[in-house]
Parts: C-alpha cells; structure tokens; sequence
C-alpha cells in the first residue's frame, strides 16, 4: 500500500508532531509512506530531519490553486493507493481534485472543525463551510477521539461508516533517555498550548489570582492571537510575577522547561487527544486537563491525574491547590503510573496499526 501525506506544512504544534511521529513509525516498519508539503516551513523540516520522503509543492500563496495541476500529476503518476490528508487547507485541495486522482482520499480530523475559524468573522465562516464540504467528500475520515467521531455524525451529519477513531501515539522514552528534574523553589505549571481562546488559558490565569499563593507559578508555552491580552490579563489580576510567557518554544526548548515542571495543565475548551499531555506524562509530569475529547482515556481515574469539568475555574483551582499539597514522592508516583498506562495503550505504533486497519477498510469499501 502507497500512501502519500499532504499537509500545508506551516503547522507547529500537535499536527505536526502527529504526522512526523506517524510517518516515522512507518519509516521504521518499512510502510510505503511519504510526505508532500504545500509549502516549506517547519513540517517539511521536521520530516526531512527524521529521514522521511518528502517534496514539497512550493504554492505561491496560502490558496494558490494554479498548483491543482502540479498535485493532480504527482499523486497519479507515483500511483499512490492512499492520499491522506491534515489540515483546512489539504483539505480544500483534494476537494477540489478528488475526481481526478486514482487514489482514495482520507482526511484524519484533528480538531472540531466547526471551532477551528471561531473568532474570524465572514471568514472564518466561509473557510470553516470549505472544510465541512470537503469531509462530505472524503472516501474515510479517521477522527483522533470517540467524541469528534460523535460531532462529524450527529452534528454534521456524515456518513458514519466512513468514520474510523483512531488516538494518537508518540515515542515513549526509557527513564535513562528523560533529562534530570532541576531543583526549584516554586511550584511550577505549565501549558503548552497555542495562546487562543479556545485553549482557555485565561482561567489558569483567573485561578493563581484567586489563590493567592506566590508558590505557584505558570508558564505560558505558546505564540497566537490571544497573547497580548493574556499578558494584560495578568496585569490587570496583579499576577505577572507569577506568569512566565515564553511564546512558541521548540522541541528541544520544550524538554528544557519539563526538567523544573511540577504539574503539566490543558484549560482548553476543544481539544481532540492532546499530544502535548503524552509528552509531559513521557517527561514524568503530572497531568491535569479539562474533560475535553477523550480525555478520561489518557485519564481514567483520579490516582493518574487530574479533570476538571469544561471552563469549571473553581474546580480548576481547587485540582490545582490539591496537586500543590502533595508532596513530590505523591506526584512522583503518580506521574510513573500514569506513564505506565499511556506506554501500554497509547504508542506511535499502536497508532499506526489503528490506521492501516483504517485504510484497508477504506481501500475495501464500495
């Protein structure tokens, strides 16, 4: 089976660690994959560095569709069985070609797609019915939890048999591979995350006001259009002392910061099944996240971690005063357990296998 990835290839975040970490499994157990870019940027560079086919369409803007031609070609006469589309913008793409390829079109759905131009007005409307017509298209749609499965069925309205859940996976690391804790005076917390209102970080922000406790410390590790006013909001509450915004870190900056985190924390009011919590937990950090996606999977009871319900700021407060008490032998053990369960169920490989079932099923259906 030849299965070809496209995305725009501007992503940083978790779309971007999905595809790399997925086409690398695949790399290693020899899977016929690869990868196409819309344009350069940090996907593209990210799968070249891990040895991945790459080629990259080199479109002129953001919507150049005179590439239609160029694509229509490549995914033809390289004969792929599978194209497999991430992100709005791939999305668009195939929808507009899908009846002239050979190929069966897949679109793997990373986030609620009817949130994800929220906030940008006719825009965004437009962009988000552009999406939306090209799921109807699609041959398969793989959803990363049971609940946006639940979405694109009931409240899309699409074909549930075309639906496959898959979660995601990353590469777990041997306790000899995870870097040294650093001593700290403070009780540190950090949320990885794009600075939007969906993400909710203005409530972590709300919460270290309410509690008055110098000891607690937020990081802030992410750029986008909500940072200025999360600073000032921090202002406003008297907190920025207490608040660190280290904007869009790397990888490699990101190891760095887990070495003198305590508590690893999503407010999000969306999320599908968050990578950035399966890194922290591979860190040995302990997890606290709102009941978003499937999260009671990656969290299943109260000794792997913590939920609060969605946009719930006393609950917020009172998981993050609770995790605060506890000692670091508490938290060290509970960070362990955790990682022990994700290791078993939630690996790059587990994934990959839960795709190509996918596929095939796909490949075989009428």
């Amino acid at each position: 089976m030849k299965v070809l990835h496209i995305n725009a290839g501007l992503e940083k975040g978790g779309g971007l660690f999905h595809i790399v970490n997925l086409l690398t499994e695949a790399k290693l157990e020899k899977r016929d994959f690869e990868l196409l870019t819309l344009a350069e940027g940090p996907v593209s560079s990210a799968a070249v560095s891990k040895g991945i086919k790459t080629t990259v369409l080199k479109t002129k803007s953001r919507y150049d569709l005179t590439s239609l031609k160029k694509l229509i070609d490549y995914i033809n006469d390289n004969n792929f069985d599978i194209v497999h589309t991430h992100g709005p913008r791939a999305n668009l793409y195939l929808s507009l070609i899908h009846k002239k390829i050979k190929a069966k079109w897949v679109i793997t759905v990373h986030s609620d797609p009817t949130k994800d131009f929220e906030g940008r007005g006719l825009v965004g409307f437009i962009f988000t019915q552009l999406n939306v017509h090209a799921l109807r298209k699609a041959d398969g749609i793989l959803a990363i939890t049971k609940n946006f499965a639940n979405l694109l069925t009931q409240k899309l309205k699409l074909n549930p048999e075309k639906i496959h859940v898959i979660y995601n996976g990353i590469f777990f690391h041997t306790g000899a591979q995870i870097p040294a804790k650093y001593e700290h005076p403070y009780f540190n917390i950090i949320n990885v995350a794009r600075c939007e209102k969906i993400k909710g970080q203005d409530l972590l922000i709300k919460a270290l006001k309410d509690l008055h406790d110098s000891h607690i410390r937020l990081h802030i590790a992410g750029d986008g259009s909500e940072l200025e006013n999360l600073k000032q909001l921090a202002s406003d509450l008297n907190v920025a002392n207490q608040v660190t915004f280290h904007g869009f870190v790397s990888h490699d900056e990101l190891g760095s910061l887990y070495q003198k985190m305590d508590l690893a924390v999503l407010t999000s009011y969306s999320e599908s099944f968050p990578l950035v919590l399966l890194e922290a937990a591979d860190n040995l950090i302990p997890l606290l996240s709102t009941d978003v996606g499937d999260i009671k999977k990656m969290i299943p009871s109260p000794d792997y971690g913590f939920v609060s319900p969605i946009g719930d700021l006393e609950m917020i407060k009172e998981q993050i005063l609770k995790a605060s008490l506890m000692s670091a032998s508490e938290l060290r053990e509970m960070a362990k357990k955790e990682k022990k369960y994700l290791e078993h169920n939630f690996s790059v490989r587990e994934q990959l296998a839960t795709v190509l079932d996918a596929y095939g099923e796909i490949e075989n259906a009428k």
